[in-house]
């Protein structure tokens, strides 16, 4: 089926474009979507300094080169936004707004995040005429003129400084006192030595101000109360971002009360097959070089999950016997013997059974989905559904007096 994917990527930022690369590899059939330009929020970023092996260049071309890293491993691209998703099934299916539904034996999910709106009065009237979220794209637009500025961490004071290039004078609206910005030092010496840059402090912006473009903003004062007009011809708001998760409403996916999804340490959410990876995770640390790993991460454990999804279809669904599922630990003594006595007993019983073992070491899905939690384990299986669980005994007479 032309819809029908080994992997699907939600998201084209370095977390998503990084699984593919890894998915690609692996030979898996991969695909990228993307409803914006590839690279996600780093396609914004003017200059990119931390990431190993660049010691100095722009988000748009770190992007494009893990774009033509993942094409050359013969990764697929779609720009399309998902809607809506069913993880309900081992075939997984999300829905894009152009009606396409597409299927895939695992999902990453790498839609990272979008930028938090104060929703005052004026915001969104005049998003685009003078409201903006986004320095490198929208800063040449106010060459010569006054610009506002909302946040005082990194990317507002880095996006700032980048907006001096084409603005007369950069207004930084601070929450904090004189002098304390949230910003890295580094940023925040380089902004005070910005003779374009000016900071009003403990204030907050009440409203954006304008008919059809804006014209000032309303600035409250949080120590004295008061209220105060400044002109400006541009707002640029930097005041955190929210995850771009909200389609995932309806999914079954676990996420936290910001819409943040959990993962575990193989970037698994709470339903198998299916990953979290990047900005939009429970995460400490939100950078490329993070989200580039995550990705690496969900790539490889969606591997492993697809061949045992495969493995599953095609040693217990299509099984016309039952199925002796046993559980093992290559790397505990007594689970290795027990693993050599149900190999002894199914000799003698293969005619009605068919075993098939498990390192629950390397393969824990199958456990998850039978309830395992310790091995040795055997579990009586027919046409994927579970029989019985047997006791398990070093005594052959016993094992074979369960069958």
């Amino acid at each position: 089926m032309d819809n029908c994917y080994d992997l699907i990527i939600i998201g084209g930022g370095p977390a998503g474009l990084t699984a593919g690369i890894y998915g690609g590899r692996a030979k898996l059939r991969t695909l990228i979507i993307n409803k914006g330009t590839i690279g996600g929020m780093v396609d914004n970023t003017r200059e990119i300094v931390n990431y190993p092996g660049y010691i100095n260049t722009s988000g748009p071309e770190l992007m494009g080169d893990f774009k033509k890293h993942a094409e050359s491993f013969g990764v697929e691209f779609l720009k399309d936004e998902v809607v809506s998703a069913d993880f309900s099934q081992d075939l997984k299916k999300v829905t894009t707004k152009k009606k396409k539904e597409l299927y895939g034996k695992a999902v990453i999910v790498a839609v990272g995040t979008q930028p938090r709106l104060l929703n005052i009065p004026g915001e969104k009237e005049l998003r685009g005429n003078g409201v903006a979220y986004c320095a490198t794209c929208d800063a040449e637009f106010f060459e010569g003129e006054d610009v506002v500025v909302v946040g005082s961490g990194d990317q507002a004071i880095e996006e700032g400084m980048f907006i001096t290039k084409f603005a007369r004078k950069v207004t930084v609206i601070v929450l904090h006192d004189e002098g304390v910005l949230d910003c890295n030092k580094v940023s925040a010496e380089k902004a005070f030595q910005n003779e374009k840059m000016e900071f009003v402090w403990n204030s907050t912006l009440e409203a954006v101000l304008g008919d059809e473009n804006v014209e000032g903003v309303k600035v409250k004062n949080l120590k004295t109360g008061t209220s105060s007009i400044l002109p400006c011809q541009g707002v640029f708001f930097f005041v955190g971002m929210i995850p771009a998760t909200e389609f995932l409403k309806n999914s079954g996916i676990e996420m936290d009360h910001r819409g943040y999804v959990p993962v575990n340490d193989l970037m698994e959410t709470n339903l198998s097959g299916v990953y979290a990876v990047g900005d939009n995770r429970v995460k400490y640390l939100r950078q490329v070089v993070s989200a580039a790993g995550d990705g690496a991460t969900a790539a490889v454990a969606a591997e492993r999950y697809i061949e045992e999804l495969e493995a599953f279809q095609k040693n217990i669904l299509s099984s016309e016997k039952k199925v002796l599922l046993a559980f093992f630990n290559a790397a505990d003594t007594q689970s290795l013997e027990f693993s050599s006595l149900m190999e002894e007993l199914y000799k003698e019983y293969d005619e009605d059974y068919k075993l098939v073992k498990v390192d629950m070491a390397t393969k824990k899905s199958l456990a998850e989905k039978y309830g395992v939690t310790n091995v040795p384990a055997v579990v009586v299986l027919y046409k994927g559904e579970k029989v019985k669980e047997l006791e398990c005994s070093m005594d052959k007479e016993v094992l074979a007096g369960q069958l």
